[in-house]
């Protein structure tokens, strides 16, 4: 997985330089004038309906798995008219994934069962991540203009400070911190639209738990979330 993460790293930096030395050879005058350098630095807040896939055989999703993710992207423009350009943020991010794929805690093991036919109130996964999204940026903006198409996309490498699985029921109710739950994520992702409202799209490259299995049945638990939503972008 780190190997994938320094691919990730090495192949955007490479993206960087080409794309740079390109710009250099085809301008060979940059405007210095202080009124053209303005960037698109931005705050973001993105709010997405999180989807499980390659579920395990019978685990279904329930309830709403929902997710919030805020911060900052620097903006580093790549050519005089500003319209292209890379961007690097640092942000928080809270995932819930509501399933009927139960984690127990047996004997300092944890084991997973899904869920039969017995009522029970709500059954979830938490994260809590830490995230730095790496993003190639293309925009109509204009120094004195607000309002703007935009496409932005990029590869997101996330950190998980907690994770957590929680089942609640009539009688019973268990929370306990998951060490299954991989706490290196990494994915790519898609945002475009208009002014402040833009639709986003995350698919995780990794899977969402390590090596784990069903307990009764055997089979790999090979869950990737895909989230899908809206992003927030405020100058």
């Amino acid at each position: 997985m780190r190997t994938h993460i320094f691919l990730i790293l090495l192949m955007l930096t490479g993206s960087y330089t080409l794309v740079a030395q390109e710009e250099i050879l085809e301008n060979d005058e940059v405007d210095v004038s202080g009124g053209s350098k303005y960037f698109e630095d931005q705050f973001y807040i993105g709010l997405t309906y999180n989807i499980l896939v390659d579920r395990p055989s019978n685990v279904s999703q329930n309830n709403f798995s929902n997710g919030l993710q805020f911060g900052f992207i620097k903006d580093l423009p790549l050519n005089t008219r500003r319209n292209v350009g890379l961007g690097i943020g640092l942000g928080l991010a809270k995932n819930s994934y509501f399933s009927n794929l139960q984690a127990l805690e047996v004997e300092n093991d944890i084991i997973y069962e899904v869920i039969g036919n017995e009522p029970y109130r709500r059954n979830k996964v938490s994260l809590y991540l830490i995230e730095m999204p790496f993003e190639f940026r293309w925009r109509t903006s204009t120094i004195d203009s607000y309002r703007f198409w935009r496409v932005y996309t990029g590869v997101k490498l996330g950190y998980a400070i907690s994770a957590r699985s929680k089942y609640v029921s009539a009688d019973e109710k268990l929370n306990f911190s998951n060490p299954d739950i991989d706490k290196f994520q990494y994915g790519v992702y898609f945002s475009f639209g208009y002014n402040t409202w833009n639709f986003y799209g995350y698919y995780q490259l990794n899977n969402l738990f390590k090596d784990s299995m069903i307990e009764s049945t055997g089979e790999q638990i090979k869950m990737r979330p895909l989230n899908i939503g809206l992003m927030f972008y405020i100058l």
